[in-house]
């Protein structure tokens, strides 16, 4: 079974005034591109580096997780601190995830730039930052799940 950490950082939904839309975005995704038993553990934090990290690390370290998708943090907003805190916890960093969503994205939205997206591996696990929005989360997942799902069975 694939322990898959989902990761939402979204003061908003902390504090339980609006949904997890982004969370359940993600399990349905994976469940649907993975297409194996899976299991979710699922956190919700503020914009804080250091509960980010945090979280990062439990669903590593603790909870046992393979995969650990974030979602929300990724902007140039001062709030927006979720690639910082990633590379604190990150063993190797993998560029290439947030460059090929800033590429693909640029075709069609000139303010792609923006986006901070990063990803990296820490210990067996693979750990990428999406963006917040269901859409947002949706249309990188379709960008990045092969290379995921490659970098999945290679250090499993």
């Amino acid at each position: 079974m694939l322990r898959i950490g989902r990761l939402t950082i979204s003061d908003r939904a902390v504090a339980g005034t609006v949904p997890d839309l982004g969370g359940t975005e993600i399990e349905r995704m994976l469940s649907d591109l993975l297409g194996e038993d899976v299991k979710f553990v699922s956190r919700i934090v503020g914009h804080d580096r250091n509960r980010i990290a945090d979280a990062i690390r439990s669903l590593v370290d603790d909870e046992g997780c393979t995969l650990v998708l974030t979602a929300g943090g990724t902007g140039p907003l001062r709030r927006d601190v979720t690639p910082e805190a990633t590379r604190l916890v990150i063993e190797k960093e993998l560029p290439g995830f947030g460059e090929i969503l800033r590429m693909k994205y640029y075709e069609t939205t000139k303010t792609a730039v923006l986006l901070r997206s990063t990803a990296g591996i820490r210990s067996h696990a693979l750990i990428v930052n999406l963006p917040g929005t269901p859409e947002g989360i949706r249309s990188s997942l379709e960008i990045l799940g092969p290379a995921i799902y490659e970098c999945i069975v290679h250090i499993r």
